[in-house]
């Protein structure tokens, strides 16, 4: 069996390795569908099962010394980790992986004997991080910068208490440990059978490294942590690179719809990425996959945590907590050391309560069980020095003999200690400042519903939770509380301890219910079933790789969308006797957002004039805007034709007139349309109208990302209510919206092109249409049933592109518009051979 510690170990045969199934030919992710089967079906995995890898920063293991092992340490599972809870979720018959760090480290020279006993023991393949990366990584660029950025501290200067600024050194070091997993993953990945499933915010890069390797791989992506608001999330220097890395995943799940919909925000101010819902999915389109996102809260492991309830250790310790705090009123809080914890705004609510309410001083105590604090830094000593403070003064303002209104457990607590205290609290108050999710009342719930010591006594709770943390819309019978109000968390206080017992009762029963059916399993089968469905279409699609470093992303398009090859089009270009070609403008022929000036370039009028020389050849413009602009921008273009406003007016070439369409001669509806439009206008900074002949179109593309769209659908939706029963079309463009009048398009002139010129027996043996957006989609959709229509004289040669490498009817694609400009250079240096038939032309003038 060859070492886990090589490495390249790609470049082993896999025969020698029965754990690890053959890997598929690079040659077979860009191949066509039948070649891909036929391929395929000699590289079948090995072994039947389905695996699944699972990718965390920490392995689901604990370590502990042990003299007789050759690392000096062993190894067993860790029932307390979410990497193993999940487990139970995914499908009985599926082979499982881990892939992560360990929690204690190795000598080196242990390095391949520990990786092949915890694989061959545990499913477990370790990230070996040299210590100093893993410090920079973990403890740097996590733990200090990222972190507390997610948790909405920023970075401030001179440095605020627990975030450091930007720090480019660490954010490499970031990239390297990534990478590392990443190719740690690539060791043991069949990436056309196996599904990926990454967590959280650490190895938020590892999507891009292992997309880079694998364009087809089956890849998910859940963070644990808030996702702030783009205002917040935007201050990061590398956004980009982070948000293309997440959309580098088929699936991305949050815990709570405010997560998502701060992603969808980022993807939308950022990258100008909209997002559409589906049949309940929300789906990002880009560049051609679709990116699901998912919302789905983690639950807890039931049978792990009934288990540690109903051992003899937890009874014991509920019956010496029973004698302690006999006659007591319990308030539990249960909380890692850090800055969001908000533990110090907790005891004041504390302290508040006690000032308020004096009958319940000797009664009520808040015991504060501080898990360790997961980093290191003046911070978590900071939060420690403040809990002891306020601790102290509020035991000494009003603790007496045998009491103490506070007691804080600063240690290492063990699980059924916890569970103990758990089953006793008659209220578990949790109120972080801000926490990704937040399993504490979920445990405190099933704690107080099958603790065998209380079997018997009423099943009660009660919970008072902070408004700013995952678990909060879940728990729809809590008290809610801002903690930043320290009155508003002692009232709650009261409330809970207060509440009639009938009302406590069914309190609990409602969130024992979410609790018991939502637990860890049906949160892991959830997103696995999630994981398959939006994995479904994947060798359906071809794929490219295109951009460097952390800008890199894959582009998947059908098997048979290709690029136009300008040696393929000149071929057929000179064979044929009559052609048509057909050019949108904006993003065609023209970089929409090279300036504030959209008039075209001298390049541009160069090439057109080039091409119309060329008597076998009609060139038009097709274009939405107005037929003004367009007349005096190409004026020096003496035989262009122009279609205008999507195909209202046409004109051959610069010397006829513009022929108006006959099918809206009724314009009246534009005094309903105008007003509303209007009123979007001015509730809508940075939005605008444009006025033309035959329609209106509301601008919104300087607006906020969110108003605008969001003001656009309501738009959209206003119009086609007022205009219900008028002769009109009303549309949603990219950052538009615009009313035409029923029957106008691109593709109803393009028919009309070529109808005019079969009509006077030079019907067009070669066409050539390319555009860029969704208008132009109707022009691709009338070439290619005109090619296909029996009807019509034949057309040899029909060549539909798009531009940019995306979804589309069109056959082919050019990457972006100095391609378009090339490839019609090289159409025209074909056309340079003496000119037949020179009135072709303008034969056509005044047949529409």
């Amino acid at each position: 069996m060859p070492s886990f510690s090589s490495s390249n170990l790609l470049d082993l045969d896999a025969a020698d390795d029965p754990l690890r199934p053959p890997r598929l030919p690079p040659a077979a992710l860009l191949m066509s569908d039948a070649d891909a089967d036929e391929q395929l079906s000699s590289f079948s995995p090995t072994t039947a099962r389905d695996r699944r890898i699972i990718v965390s920063h920490r392995l689901p293991l604990r370590v502990s010394p042990d003299p007789t092992e050759p690392s000096g340490v062993a190894f067993s599972p860790d029932p307390d980790a979410l990497g193993l809870q999940l487990r139970a979720g995914l499908p009985s018959d599926a082979d499982v992986l881990h892939v992560g760090t360990l929690p204690a480290s190795v000598d080196p020279s242990h390095h391949a004997g520990v990786s092949r006993l915890l694989y061959a023991r545990f499913r477990c393949l370790p990230v070996f991080l040299p210590p100093d990366l893993h410090q920079r990584f973990y403890h740097g660029f996590c733990k200090h910068y990222l972190w507390p950025l997610l948790h909405y501290l920023l970075p401030l200067s001179p440095s605020s208490l627990g975030g450091l600024p930007f720090d480019r050194a660490l954010w490499l070091s970031y990239l390297s440990a990534n990478k590392l997993f990443a190719e740690r993953l690539i060791e043991l990945l069949n990436p056309d059978e196996d599904f990926v499933w990454i967590h959280d915010y650490h190895l938020l890069a590892v999507p891009t490294f292992l997309r880079r390797r694998s364009p087809r791989v089956k890849l998910g992506f859940f963070l644990h942590s808030p996702f702030p608001s783009s205002e917040i999330f935007r201050t990061i220097p590398v956004r980009d690179e982070l948000l293309r890395a997440l959309l580098n995943c088929d699936l991305v799940g949050f815990h709570t719809f405010d997560y998502a919909r701060h992603f969808l925000s980022s993807c939308s101010r950022l990258l100008g990425l909209d997002y559409q819902s589906k049949r309940g999915y929300i789906g990002i389109e880009y560049y051609g996959r679709t990116v699901t996102v998912k919302i789905l809260p983690v639950g807890i492991d039931l049978g792990q945590l009934e288990s540690v309830i109903s051992s003899s250790e937890t009874t014991a310790k509920i019956q010496e907590l029973m004698d302690r705090y006999k006659d007591r009123i319990l308030l539990l809080g249960v909380d890692d050391i850090d800055l969001f914890k908000g533990i110090g705004l907790k005891f004041l609510a504390m302290e508040q309560l006690l000032e308020e309410h004096p009958e319940l001083r000797g009664r009520a105590t808040m015991v504060q069980i501080a898990n360790p604090a997961r980093s290191q830094g003046r911070d978590v000593q900071e939060v420690q020095r403040e809990a002891h403070s306020i601790t102290r003064r509020i035991n000494v303002r009003f603790g007496e003999p045998g009491y103490e209104p506070i007691v804080l457990i600063n240690r290492t607590v063990p699980t059924y200690e916890k569970a103990a205290y758990y089953a006793l609290a008659e209220c578990c108050v949790v109120n972080p400042v801000r926490d990704g999710l937040n399993l504490v009342p979920y445990k405190y719930t099933v704690c107080r519903q099958r603790s065998p010591a209380l079997e018997g006594a009423p099943k009660k709770s009660m919970i008072v939770v902070s408004e700013f943390i995952g678990c909060s819309p879940s728990l729809s019978g809590a008290i809610r509380v801002n903690p930043w109000n320290a009155e508003a968390v002692a009232e709650a206080m009261y409330m809970a301890i207060k509440m009639p017992e009938t009302e406590k009762r069914l309190r609990h029963e409602k969130h024992y219910k979410y609790v018991s059916s939502h637990d860890v399993s049906y949160w892991a089968r959830s997103f696995d079933q999630d994981l398959q469905r939006a994995c479904k279409d994947h060798f359906l699609r071809r794929c490219w790789g295109i951009g460097f470093g952390m800008s890199f992303r894959v582009v998947a398009l059908g098997p048979n969308f290709r690029k136009l090859s300008v040696e393929h089009i000149v071929s057929a270009y000179r064979k044929m006797n009559s052609r048509l070609i057909l050019l949108d403008y904006d993003g065609t022929i023209m970089m929409p957002q090279t300036s504030i000036d959209k008039k075209p370039s001298d390049e541009v009028i160069s090439v057109l004039n080039e091409l119309c020389s060329d008597p076998k050849n009609v060139v038009f413009v097709v274009s939405g805007r107005g037929k003004d602009e367009l007349s005096k921008w190409f004026a020096p273009c003496e035989k262009l034709g122009i279609s205008a406003e999507h195909g209202y007016f046409t004109r051959w070439n610069r010397d006829s007139p513009w022929e108006s369409s006959a099918l809206a001669t009724d314009f009246n509806w534009k005094r309903i349309a105008e007003p509303v439009m209007r009123l979007y206008t001015e509730a809508t900074d940075g939005s605008r109208i444009e006025f033309k002949d035959s329609g209106l179109v509301w601008h919104h593309q300087d607006a906020d990302p969110d108003f605008g769209s969001c003001q656009a659908k309501e738009l959209l939706d206003h119009l086609e209510s007022v205009l219900a029963n008028e002769p009109v079309a009303v549309k949603r463009g990219q950052h538009i919206v615009e009313v035409n009048p029923q029957g106008i398009s691109k593709g109803v002139v393009v028919e009309k092109l070529l109808a005019t010129m079969s009509s006077t027996g030079k019907p067009p043996d070669f066409v050539l249409c390319i555009g860029d957006d969704q208008s132009d989609e109707d022009m691709f959709e009338s070439i290619i049933s005109s090619a296909n229509n029996a009807l019509l004289p034949a057309i040899s040669e029909v060549f539909a592109c798009t531009v940019g490498k995306k979804p589309s009817k069109a056959k082919y694609y050019l990457d972006d518009t100095v391609d378009v400009i090339k490839m019609l250079q090289g159409l025209a240096n074909a056309s340079a051979q003496p000119h037949k038939h020179a009135d072709l032309g303008v034969s056509f003038e005044g047949s529409l």
